[in-house]
């Protein structure tokens, strides 16, 4: 009976895999030039890219990660994911504005041309793949463990897998592969959990039951106990940070057809990750209830999916999860691969033509997809718990990118010097703080957000205002 489980889930995963496959190639198909590949060509609608932009922020970090988390600590970690709307909020009222007056292809493009700088931009795309790096790797981890259950392999060939997979559909298609199996993985997302979770409440006797059967299995879960208070208020600043300032996310604007179709798609994340963080929520005090002593969280929504849901309902759950990490790790090989390709590759050979600029865009995806598998091949970053790996990602990206972004658009006064001084001492304090600072009680993206936002304010001043060119584009009248 189990090998025919097995062999049905493998049925239902190759299916899964080739349709993205053939997506990949309808991208591919469609895909002419490097705006094309990076950013859609600047065509998308709102629903397609409100669910690219749903899909990039539910990634395996909430399938399993957040899941984890709430499974280790209880609710308490709950309180994190209310920082989302409020910074989609931020996202589309205080930068779109600005930030889409002129089209571009990457983040750093917008650090050259605010920041009349090409510096800037290399030393944007640097920090874009130490970060990404980290992120993927939580990623392949995820995708590692679910592929680990269905296809029974080890860890390390279940992360290979997942990652050949990705690197296929998404150097094949670029940013309209990634965006069309960015909606047809979101909606396997949300058909899994919400397919899941009555299933689990059944088990279970209803939700009365559910919170009574928590608090005995862990009986701080339901309290402000489990984690120390100031980690709970900085980890949710870093995901904050981290989310207005993510490069995938912000590309994303620039896909999108006018200022219009980014509002209502923003509408239409809230929407949607709100009710995916709501069904998470019930599914991780399910797996604590019926399973409540796992060991480690990340295997409770697996072990959720194996032991107590139906054949089909279990593995459209791991499909869930699947989905989420490769929704979110696609966007981060474009992204990636821009950096490489299209802002250092093309800084330092700017007569590159299209041609030539979209086959290293496509290397490039493909090296800052090995890299991350290497390192963990090896050691390094693996180990740790999948939501953590994704916090220490959101405090880069805070800690580096944030100010920089934020100023680029309210501040006429930001200069190149501070912003380079901005990028790198948010990166290195964080990375400090990470390595030698008290971590159990304040994440890094404090020290790192302070340290870049002292230095773009100070340095700013210091230095010589930025030409009219720089900031007219972004500040005169629309």
């Amino acid at each position: 009976m189990t090998s025919r489980m097995n062999s049905l889930q493998v049925v239902i995963f190759i299916a899964y895999f080739a349709i993205v496959a053939i997506i990949g190639y309808i991208g591919m198909r469609q895909t002419k030039t490097e705006q094309d590949y990076f950013v859609a060509g600047g065509r998308l609608g709102w629903a397609l890219g409100g669910a690219s932009l749903a899909s990039n922020q539910m990634s395996a970090g909430l399938y399993i990660g957040t899941i984890g988390m709430m499974y280790s600590v209880g609710w308490s970690f709950a309180w994190v994911v209310f920082v989302f709307p409020v910074a989609y909020w931020v996202m589309v009222a205080l930068i779109a504005p600005r930030f889409t007056r002129q089209k571009k292809i990457t983040v750093p493009d917008f650090i050259a041309a605010r920041y009349y700088s090409q510096p800037a931009r290399v030393i944007a795309a640097l920090v874009i793949l130490v970060a990404f790096i980290v992120y993927i790797q939580a990623q392949l981890v995820a995708g590692g463990t679910v592929a680990n259950i269905v296809f029974g392999v080890p860890l390390r060939e279940g992360m290979i897998i997942m990652a050949i997979v990705q690197l296929v559909y998404t150097v094949i298609g670029g940013v309209l592969a990634d965006v069309y199996t960015d909606f047809v993985q979101m909606m396997i997302m949300l058909l899994g959990a919400a397919v899941a979770v009555p299933m689990a409440l059944t088990h279970l006797g209803g939700l009365s039951n559910l919170f009574a059967l928590v608090q005995t299995a862990n009986p701080v879960a339901l309290t402000w106990k489990s984690m120390p208070p100031s980690l709970i208020f900085t980890m949710s600043l870093a995901f904050f940070l981290g989310n207005i300032a993510r490069p995938e996310q912000l590309v994303r604007f620039w896909a999108m057809k006018n200022m219009r179709e980014i509002r209502k798609s923003i509408a239409f994340v809230i929407l949607l990750v709100g009710l995916a963080h709501t069904l998470v929520f019930i599914l991780s005090f399910a797996a604590r209830a019926l399973f409540p002593a796992i060991g480690k969280g990340d295997l409770a929504m697996p072990m959720l999916s194996q032991q107590a849901m139906p054949l089909v309902t279990g593995t459209l759950l791991l499909a869930a999860v699947t989905a989420a990490m490769m929704s979110t790790v696609d966007s981060l090989l474009v992204t990636a691969g821009s950096a490489l390709s299209h802002d250092i590759f093309g800084t330092l050979w700017p007569k590159a033509d299209e041609t030539q600029k979209l086959w290293v865009g496509r290397i490039g995806t493909v090296i800052v997809g090995v890299v991350p598998l290497i390192l963990l091949i090896m050691g390094i970053g693996g180990g740790q718990v999948v939501q953590l790996i994704v916090a220490l990602f959101s405090a880069i990206i805070g800690a580096a990118f944030c100010v920089p972004v934020l100023a680029g658009v309210l501040w006429k006064r930001a200069t190149r010097e501070g912003a380079v001084a901005s990028m790198i001492g948010g990166l290195v304090a964080t990375f400090a703080w990470k390595l030698f600072g008290n971590t159990s009680l304040i994440d890094p993206v404090v020290p790192g957000f302070l340290v870049s936002l002292i230095l773009m304010v100070v340095v700013s001043f210091l230095t010589p205002a930025p030409p009219k060119e720089a900031i007219e584009p972004y500040f005169g009248a629309n």
